[in-house]
């Protein structure tokens, strides 16, 4: 493991892959089969399921929890408080955030299981994204989203049903 700092009472199952660069704060929970790329960042509190694919430069910003078989492309962004259900998968440059207009911290989303989240989304904080649910790329999710529904644009809009 080059360059990979780990801190304290972290619980990492042996046969967890890292590349170079990674951070991971105190606290952090990673399950097998988790493979790891270059530049990560996880901060305190971070939960990592099984068979997870965390790619380069991913950052959380802790107090969050990512679930079985999830993936995470380059460049996302996990917000403090964010839940990811299992299956999910995250396009590149997803941004989470946790703060309202008062920059308050008032909670990250909730994502259900088998969601796909496209590329350059926004969620907002405290929105709960139900499972199977399709968000469009380029999308600013800003409301709840109930289970099994395509949603796209800017706000994002119900689509259809997803099938």
């Amino acid at each position: 493991m080059k360059n990979v700092k780990i801190g304290k009472n972290c619980e990492i199952s042996e046969d967890v892959k890292f590349g170079k660069y990674v951070f991971i704060g105190d606290n952090v929970k990673i399950d097998s089969g988790t493979v790891i790329k270059n530049f990560v960042e996880l901060r305190d509190n971070t939960v990592i399921g099984k068979n997870c694919y965390i790619d380069s430069r991913v950052s959380t910003s802790g107090d969050c929890v990512i679930g079985d078989e999830v993936t995470l492309r380059y460049d996302v962004i996990i917000a403090r408080g964010c839940k990811i259900g299992n299956g999910t998968y995250i396009c590149p440059r997803v941004m989470t955030n946790n703060l309202d207009t008062g920059k308050n911290s008032i909670g990250g989303a909730s994502v259900g299981s088998n969601c796909f989240i496209g590329t350059n989304c926004v969620l907002q904080h405290g929105i709960i994204i139900g499972n199977n649910v399709v968000a469009g790329s380029m999308s600013l999710l800003t409301k709840d989203i109930p289970n099994n529904e395509i949603w796209y644009g800017s706000p994002a809009k119900f689509v259809k049903k997803n099938a």
